[in-house]
């Protein structure tokens, strides 16, 4: 209702619920994609509201809308120094869900991971 947010994406301070928005880091339509179309409602469900895998995540509400549905072969957060954060929740949330990966995405994510310190 009120209160900051930080945006980890674009590293903005957020002073208005108005314009901030939650994120599934692995996109409900990306999901599909990689292998969510097999699943029962209730699995899609699980991992539409999973808020203890890396899922869920406040931010900007004009990052969000930039990232859409794509993989991060199509979209980077544009704060580089958040990429290795971002690639291991990515790879986390598609680990833990058995969900693929396609080579543009996995490129991206290598690319990404190469930004970490350990």
């Amino acid at each position: 209702m009120s209160g900051t947010w930080y945006s980890e994406y674009d590293g903005l301070t957020i002073d208005s619920a108005s314009r901030i928005d939650i994120d599934h880091v692995v996109p409900l339509k990306e999901a599909w994609r990689s292998g969510a179309s097999e699943w029962s409602t209730p699995e899609r469900r699980a991992f539409a509201n999973d808020l203890v895998d890396s899922q869920l995540i406040a931010v900007s509400a004009g990052s969000n809308r930039g990232k859409g549905d794509k993989d991060p072969g199509n979209w980077k957060p544009p704060l580089q120094s958040y990429w290795c954060t971002y690639s291991r929740a990515w790879i986390s949330v598609k680990a833990t869900y058995q969900l693929t990966a396609n080579p543009a995405e996995a490129a991206a994510l290598s690319e990404m991971l190469d930004t970490c310190d350990v």
